[in-house]
Parts: C-alpha cells; structure tokens; sequence
C-alpha cells in the first residue's frame, strides 16, 4: 500500500461545529429560530444545497434558494476553520502514515475556495501528497474520476491505495477506482442511513481504529 485518501468533512476534519454557527447565523438574519447542531451535522456531507434545504424548506430552483446559498457560503468562507477539528485520531494516523513513508491525499466535492484555505489553517499537519476537489474534474463522487486522478499525482495504483470516508458515495466512488473502502461511522451520517449497507471491505467507528486495520490488512509485514 502506497496511499490513504480521505474524504474532508466528516472524515478528516469534523466542520460541522463551523456549519452550525453560520446556517444559524443565516436563519437569524431570516428572524428564524436556530436548528439544533444534531440536526445540521446530518447534513453537512451533503454540501451547501442540503443545508439551504434544511435551513429553509427550499429547494433548488425554487425562488430565494440561489441567494441563501451564496450568503451562506460567504458566512462560512469567513468563518472557515474557527471551530474546525481533526476527528480524534486522525492527526496521529496522519504522523503515522508519513513516519512509514505512505502518502495521504484529500478527495472531496467541497470546492477548492473552501478545502485549500481549510487545509492551510492545518498546515502543521503532514503535506497532503494530492488535494482533488470538483473544480479538478469533469465528474465529482460518487465517479471514480477524482479518486483516480488522485491516485495519478500520488504515483500509485488504485490497487495501492485505500479510500476512507462518511458517506455512501465515498465507498461508491473508491469501489469504482478499483481500491480498498473504509467507511467512518463517526462521520456525518444521514438520518436512516446504514453503513452497514455501503458495501465497504470495513466499517470503523473511530479513527484510531484505522492504523492498526491497515496493518493487518495492508501493510506489509
């Protein structure tokens, strides 16, 4: 095994404390109540859409919904990584993996505007060996396009890589590459979802549990 890459929100990096300051800072300028952070957090994975859905009852193309939306993206864009965290875990496993000499990479659908600032406010972190947004690719998750354009700027086989992540079209998506799937329960998972269901060769509950799966079943011995 050459490479991990991960899904960003959710998986590496828990930004839903972030999301929930500005989607309610937003319902406030509307002289709406705030949303508990549960039920934000349930919908974070799914991007700016889903909030201004949860957030508003509109939907896309309905009239209002494309104003919501960019006022919304501009409250986060300023308030980018204030409450942001790596999840438990991760920024060891992120050590362990380049004490090893093993790449990490990001493929995410949050456009780069938002990942690359993300990313530079963690930038004591090991250098990411490819960061793939949507603004890279003709064809965002759940296609394998950027998982495997990810691979390319890595240096690796997608057979030498594993993908992690917190939402079905992650595992989807790694699963079409042709590599290894860890599905992160932790993550931002959707009301009734199962990732049980996913599909994924494993399911971990926390991210200390993904250094000692990948040496049992990736690493050589």
């Amino acid at each position: 095994m050459k490479a991990v890459l991960f899904d960003l929100d959710g998986t590496l990096f828990d930004t839903a404390p972030d999301f929930v300051v500005v989607l309610n800072q937003l319902r406030q300028q509307e002289q709406l109540p705030p949303l508990a952070d549960a039920t934000i957090r349930e919908v974070v994975s799914n991007g700016a859409r889903a909030m201004v859905r949860l957030g508003f009852g509109v939907d896309e193309g309905q009239l209002g919904f494309d104003d919501l939306r960019q006022r919304l993206l501009d409250l986060y864009l300023m308030h980018l990584a204030k409450h942001t965290v790596p999840f438990p875990g991760i920024e060891r496993l992120l050590n362990q993996l380049a004490e090893n000499d093993i790449a990490w990479g990001v493929v995410t659908n949050k456009p780069s505007a938002y990942t690359i600032p993300l990313l530079q406010a963690f930038a004591h972190l090991p250098t990411p060996g490819a960061v793939i947004c949507p603004d890279d690719v003709t064809n965002r998750k759940p296609d394998p396009e950027p998982i495997l354009l990810a691979c390319s700027r890595i240096g690796c086989e997608p057979a030498e890589a594993v993908y992690v992540g917190d939402h079905e079209r992650d595992i989807a998506a790694g699963r079409a590459a042709g590599m290894p799937t860890i599905a992160c329960s932790y993550g931002y998972i959707d009301s009734g979802d199962d990732p049980e269901n996913w599909h994924a060769d494993h399911l971990i509950h926390d991210a200390s549990e993904i250094w000692p799966l990948l040496q049992q079943f990736y690493l050589k011995k």
